[in-house]
């Protein structure tokens, strides 16, 4: 029910405020044709730009919200998320090399080269954290440092190889950018989501194992090993697709396990689907606001996300007994 009204408000408000009936009604109408008398020019901001949008945003946050659960819960670490280990920087580089750089030659699209490099990403990622040590704080100081790496990468293909509409165009989109999103993006989104919080749900058993270590999830007769890479690719594949949609979002798969968890507990089969609900309002609200907050512009919603989960991931870091 939260999660309804949250798309109806996401449809009802913006530069044009349309009345929350006019919205259920237009969906009814392209729904089952059931024939209310609604104005065409709002049914079609409504049904044309408007839903698609802030479905494509519930789908974001719930990825988002998802990747970082199972992150946290595999690694075990409070810090963890897709956008802090670097596999949303490593994603935006993959679908940045296939735009601009061709990679593929045309048969490899955006979703998959941002699949890619998502992979790659964590690859190095864990590559840099085995080198370095096996603790908890191993991990976060290599995803800071491969992000790091690959944001720079990604500015030096967009500074060398586009022309400047392309560079102009890139820029805003890796601040998150949900303008651009229509229904086929829908059919993109919806599926990869679903998929995930199947496969995660699947595994909650095993990841409530994990929270005893990888040795005590072993005896309990869980493959570890197949574990990693099944959670560890569904976690990529989520934030490859939502990357190559709106662009690189961060502090969402942050935020929203540590909140969620406060409100349901640890215990992953309600974690997960609790997560997954909560982390699509919270994109759809920052999506409101990003299109109230300044009137007659459009902010990248990767800004109002920032002013939220920075301050939270700050209060996260100071809680912390031990020490990065």
């Amino acid at each position: 029910m939260l999660l309804a009204a949250a798309l109806g408000l996401g449809a009802a408000i913006g530069e044009t405020r349309i009345p929350i009936d006019v919205v259920w009604k237009t969906v009814a109408n392209k729904a089952w044709n059931a024939g209310y008398a609604v104005d065409q020019i709002d049914a079609g901001i409504i049904w044309s730009y408007r839903l698609s949008r802030v479905v494509v945003a519930a789908c974001c946050g719930a990825a988002l919200a998802l990747s970082g659960v199972v992150l946290q819960a595999l690694l075990r670490n409070p810090l963890a998320d897709p956008y802090i280990l670097g596999i949303s920087a490593g994603a935006s580089t993959g679908a940045v090399a296939v735009a601009i750089l061709g990679f593929g030659g045309g048969l490899v699209g955006l979703p998959l080269g941002a699949f890619a490099g998502a992979v790659l990403a964590f690859a190095l990622v864990s590559l840099l954290a085995w080198r370095a040590g096996r603790g908890s704080a191993a991990i976060i100081l290599a995803g800071v440092a491969g992000s790091q790496l690959f944001h720079a990468l990604t500015s030096f293909v967009v500074t060398k190889a586009a022309n400047a509409e392309q560079a102009r165009g890139i820029m805003f989109w890796l601040l998150g950018n949900l303008s651009g999103v229509r229904w086929p993006d829908v059919g993109l989104a919806l599926p990869a989501v679903g998929v995930g919080l199947l496969v995660c749900l699947a595994h909650a058993r095993a990841l409530d194992a994990f929270a005893f270590g990888t040795a005590s999830a072993a005896s309990l007769g869980i493959s570890v090993p197949r574990v990693y890479v099944v959670l560890i690719g569904v976690t990529a594949m989520m934030t490859a697709v939502m990357v190559s949609l709106v662009g690189s979002i961060g502090f969402v798969g942050l935020v929203i396990p540590h909140a969620t968890r406060m409100l349901v507990g640890i215990r992953h089969g309600v974690l997960l689907p609790a997560a997954a609900v909560t982390g699509a309002v919270f994109m759809i609200l920052a999506d409101i606001l990003s299109r109230v907050l300044v009137a007659g512009q459009v902010l990248p919603i990767g800004v109002i996300t920032a002013l939220v989960g920075a301050p939270a991931f700050a209060l996260i870091m100071s809680r912390r007994r031990t020490s990065l």
